[in-house]
Parts: structure tokens; C-alpha cells; sequence
């Protein structure tokens, strides 16, 4: 199989990041069938599963980070992508190559067509079942010393779940996916506490009195400890200078809470920080060999791209993938403390129809003078344009306009922006996706 032989495969499958499953599409038994007919690769894997509706990436990569500074073979798994499918299957830091993805692929190929043979649709592995297969395939074949995890969608039925980890994290757990996870709180939180293992820790910064309840429930089920943020580990983040990185302190029971640098902008960067360092001592106990420095270095050095991502000055250019209201919360906020402007704010946006488009405008529109709406190319679910707009001027906004495409709303922008504006890219990691790497040209240039 070739590589674009593969890519064909692949997106081939039904592909639930774009269109919405029902109740009932997602379950584990085709996953478990899938990796069985590849020899179970996953149960060869040293794991770290982490979970939660705000910051689970952004925890995947800090673990992953301080791991790799530790010299340990570091595997992460993520989802979506942002610009190239290869980002998904990390090594070391390093998305897994061309030549890697059609041969892995074609193992994965010949176990899918076994169950596609059985004649059974709800047997067919999915794409997102297609990717996870290959990415325990790939770390086991280059022999990871740790595999980080994230889930894709939820948890208790998210193709991840199979693994069999030495500690699990759940982040922040807010409202987003309502439509498989259900509409109230208790419901998405039980979800997301489905990766709990019996026995295997479960570290936890969801502050969420309702959440936090729900996840002890479910942990106590499981003989799962809880190592909980506010309780048994800290953390502060000092008032950062604007267009400066702020350090984080963390208190653990191993941990006296003296600053760290830390390369992600955003306060509540600091309780993922804080998340990524409790996991690591968590895998400290568990044998693994990770020193002071390398949790310093890793947070140091962590890359995180289009998450509060800093790309010019003159203007401003802020490129980020706030998809929720938790996080165009936190956007708003760190806007305000990061990154200041003395002229005219314009937003870049396009959200997937899913969404609570409306709540989060609702903390956008105030921050913004300026409005550039578009849908994204690379995803079907982009909402449209002209529904955000009508929800824009019931929030009293008038300066909005539209455009046919990510790149048509990139150059209004640029083109109207003065050097004291600033640019905000928001709504979606697919137009984050679409957009970075032509604003980074422009931006060199």
C-alpha cells in the first residue's frame, strides 16, 4: 500500500469528526475486535489516558514534553489535527512519516477488511477506530517507552479507551458534544469518567464541585485513587507582563512550589501544567525514571501550536482553537492580561454548527470591534456564516462581514488592520488548521 493508497483507505471510513454519531455508533467491541486481528498491540504499551473537555491536549503535550526531556521514548497521540494528519501519531516529537503511515496502514487495512468481511456494518471499524489501531501499532513497533493518550471524543466509549494505563487525567470537564454526552453536567462528567481503570490513579484538575462528585463516585467504584487538584496538589500562575510568558508554581506532595517557566500563554495553562507534573510523579512511582530537570525543561520547552499562539506584534496576531465556552472564556481572559491592544480589535470566525455558537459569542462579541466570519473547507459541519451573523447583531454588533473562505477573511483582516490592531483567530482547531500556515508566511514576511 502507498501512502496516498493509505490516505484513501483511511478516509474512506465512516468518519464521525465529520458527521455527528448517534447514540449507540460509538462502542469499544469493534476497536477490541480490530486490535485483536493486529496481535493486541496495545497491551505491549506503557499509558498515560487523559481526558476532559477543556486542556486535554494541551496536558497530552506538556506530559509528552516532560517525558521526551527525561530521554524517554515519548509516543502522543492527539486529535484532530491541526495541519497534516501526521500530527495525530508523534514520536519523540516527530509526526510519523510517510513511508511509516502506508505500512502501518496496511496491517490495519488487512484486519479491517477481515471485519468488513464478517457482513456486519456495525462491525466496520470507523476512521477515528482506524487511526487509534495504527497509532498503538506504530508506538509498539518503535517501542515507546511511554505512550500519552488523549481521548477523542468523550471517554467511556472513545476508541482510546482500551488501553490499559499507569495513570489516568481527566481536565476540565465542561459543557461541549451535548448531543452524544448529554445535555447536563452529571451526564457529560460520567462520561468523561468512564476512562477510570480499577486500581489505576486517577489525577484530576476539574474544579467543578459536580464533577469532581462524579468523578469520586466512579473513581470509588474502581478502587481508583484521586489525586485532586486543590486538595492534594496546587497551583498559582503570577499576572504575566504583556507579550510575556508568566511562570507557574506547582505544589505537590514531592514539590515545594518555587516557579517554573512555562511556554504556554493563558492562566489556565497553569492547572494543566499542574495536571502534566502530578501525572509524572504519578509515573515516578510507578518506576519510571524522570528527573527534576526534565519537568522543568519540559515545560519550558513544550510547543503547542494554536493554542493562544503569539504569531506577530505589529499588529497583534493571536491564533487559537477556542471551540467552547470554557475556552473562549479563558480566550477572553488572556486576551485582556497577554495581550493588549491599543487599537482596533478584529475576530476571525467559523465554528462547527454543533456548538454553543451563541454562549460563546456572547463572551466574544464584547472583546471585538470587528467581525470576519467564514466556514472552513475541511470539515462539513461548519456553521453558517450568515446564521453567526444574525446571532452577532442580536449582541448589538454591527461591523461584520463575510467571506467565502478562511484565507478571503485572513486578508480582509490583515489588509484593514493597523499596526496598534489587533487579529483573532477563533472558533475552531479546523480553521486554525486551514489558516496557520498562510498567516505565518505573512507574518515572516
Amino acid at each position: 500500500m502507498t501512502y496516498d493508497e493509505a490516505l484513501a483507505f483511511w478516509y474512506g471510513r465512516i468518519d464521525y469528526e465529520r458527521r455527528q454519531p448517534r447514540p449507540g455508533d460509538l462502542k469499544l467491541d469493534r476497536m477490541r475486535a480490530l486490535l485483536r486481528r493486529l496481535g493486541d498491540p496495545h497491551r505491549r504499551l506503557r499509558c498515560v489516558h487523559v481526558a476532559g473537555t477543556k486542556g486535554k491536549g494541551s496536558t497530552s503535550a506538556l506530559i509528552a514534553a516532560i517525558l521526551r526531556a527525561g530521554r524517554l521514548r515519548t509516543g502522543l497521540f492527539t486529535s484532530p489535527h491541526l495541519c497534516d494528519v501526521s500530527e495525530r501519531v508523534q514520536v519523540d516529537g516527530v509526526p510519523i512519516g510517510r513511508e511509516e503511515i502506508a505500512s502501518r496502514m496496511t496491517e490495519v487495512a488487512a484486519a479491517v477488511r477481515e471485519l468488513d468481511a464478517e457482513g456486519d456494518p456495525a462491525r466496520s471499524p470507523t476512521f477515528f477506530e482506524v487511526i487509534t489501531a495504527l497509532g498503538f501499532l506504530h508506538f509498539d513497533c518503535r517501542r515507546v517507552d511511554v505512550a500519552v493518550l488523549e481521548v477523542g471524543l468523550g471517554g467511556r466509549f472513545d476508541s482510546t479507551n482500551v488501553c490499559e494505563p499507569l495513570v489516568t487525567v481527566i481536565t476540565n470537564v465542561s459543557y461541549d458534544h451535548m448531543a452524544i454526552l448529554g445535555n447536563s453536567l452529571e451526564e457529560i462528567a460520567y462520561q468523561k469518567a468512564g476512562v477510570i481503570k480499577r486500581g489505576v490513579p486517577v489525577v484530576t484538575t476539574a474544579e467543578d464541585p459536580t464533577v469532581r462528585r462524579i468523578i469520586d463516585h466512579v473513581a470509588a467504584e474502581m478502587d481508583a485513587p484521586v489525586i485532586a487538584v486543590g486538595r492534594d496538589f496546587r497551583w498559582s500562575r503570577e499576572r504575566p507582563q504583556p507579550f510575556q510568558l508568566s511562570p507557574v508554581r506547582i505544589s505537590t506532595p514531592d514539590r515545594d512550589g518555587s516557579p517554573m517557566p512555562l511556554a504556554l500563554f493563558g492562566e489556565h495553562q497553569g492547572a494543566n501544567a499542574a495536571g502534566a507534573v502530578m501525572a509524572v510523579e504519578r509515573l515516578r512511582r510507578a518506576g519510571l525514571a524522570v528527573p527534576d530537570s526534565a519537568i522543568r525543561d519540559g515545560l519550558r520547552g513544550v510547543q503547542w501550536p494554536a493554542r493562544m499562539e503569539l504569531l506577530a506584534r505589529r499588529p497583534v496576531v493571536v491564533l487559537d482553537c477556542a471551540h467552547n465556552v470554557a475556552s473562549a472564556r479563558a480566550l477572553v481572559g488572556t486576551l485582556e492580561t497577554s495581550f493588549p491592544v491599543a487599537g482596533r480589535r478584529h475576530l476571525i470566525f467559523a465554528a462547527s454548527a454543533d456548538k454553543q455558537i451563541a454562549e460563546m459569542l456572547s463572551l466574544l462579541a464584547p472583546a471585538f470591534d470587528h467581525f470576519h466570519l467564514t466556514r472552513y473547507r475541511s470539515n462539513p459541519r461548519s456553521a453558517d456564516p450568515p446564521s453567526v451573523a444574525e446571532t452577532l447583531r442580536g449582541l448589538g454588533k454591527t461591523d461584520i462581514n463575510i467571506h467565502p473562505g478562511p484565507e478571503a477573511a485572513w486578508q480582509a483582516a490583515w489588509n484593514r488592520a493597523g499596526p496598534d490592531d489587533g487579529i483573532v483567530i477563533a472558533g475552531s482547531v479546523f480553521l486554525a488548521g486551514e489558516l496557520r500556515p498562510i498567516i505565518v508566511g505573512d507574518c515572516q514576511s
